[in-house]
């Protein structure tokens, strides 16, 4: 198989891929009482080279998410961004917030109180207000990065008065589980404090966004109330490092 004819099988996959997730997406979105266009759908670029990901743009996505800054740095300028949204995803270090800031529209790993004030401390120097979300340490992994949940309001009103950034809405990972029902305890107790953030109306804190959701567990998560689903290998396929 020619190297060529391997690409055009690459492509015909995401635009399949891409057609049968819409309509999963359609369809988890009407069981909960919702429309296809009320869940922003996010192509997940991590370590998918910039061809494949120019094809999915080209198939009408709007919105990528990478996980590291070096890597989405290399690959912007080759990527077809116009009328396209970018956020970074994966956690993010504070001696690399000034690489990054003012080159995605939102930062949806922020988990510390020292990486908001850095996001607003380089966000000021470049005059930009930076869209952020915060991430949430759901069921309390180890492991796992993201801020503890019983420290999310204090958290909130602690940031609300950083200037040059925007908390837009919150982010999530759920640990593994092939279990429909355990997935969608994590998610609901995370639209719960969703919602009720929302209702505190905490002064430069949005509830606008709720990122929770991947390829094996998206339609889950829109059922319980997420707006915003991180799909990557689904559309692309298994991931090469």
């Amino acid at each position: 198989m020619t190297e060529k004819s391997f690409q055009d099988k690459q492509f015909e996959d995401i635009e399949f891929n891409l057609k049968a997730i819409n309509e999963r997406i359609a369809c988890a979105a009407e069981k909960s009482g919702r429309t296809r266009s009320d869940v922003r759908f996010m192509a997940v670029t991590k370590t998918v080279d910039v061809f494949r990901i120019n094809k999915a743009l080209e198939c009408g996505i709007d919105l990528i998410g990478e996980n590291k800054v070096q890597e989405y740095l290399l690959k912007k300028p080759d990527l077809h961004l116009e009328n396209v949204q970018s956020h970074l995803i994966g956690h993010l270090q504070t001696n690399k917030v000034n690489k990054i800031v003012g080159e995605v529209d939102c930062i949806e790993s922020v988990d510390s109180i020292k990486l908001a004030n850095e996001i607003s401390k380089q966000s000021l120097k470049k005059g930009i207000v930076t869209d952020i979300l915060v991430e949430v340490n759901i069921a309390g992994e180890e492991n796992k990065t993201g801020l503890p949940k019983e420290m999310l309001s204090d958290f909130l009103y602690e940031i609300s008065e950083l200037p040059a950034i925007k908390v837009q809405g919150l982010m999530t990972i759920p640990p593994f589980s092939q279990n429909n029902a355990q997935n969608r305890k994590f998610f609901s107790n995370m639209y719960n404090m969703y919602v009720d953030i929302r209702s505190k109306k905490i002064h430069n804190i949005n509830m606008d966004i709720l990122s929770m959701g991947m390829s094996g567990d998206y339609e889950d998560a829109i059922l319980c109330g997420s707006n915003l689903v991180r799909i990557g290998s689904a559309v692309f396929g298994p991931r090469i490092y």
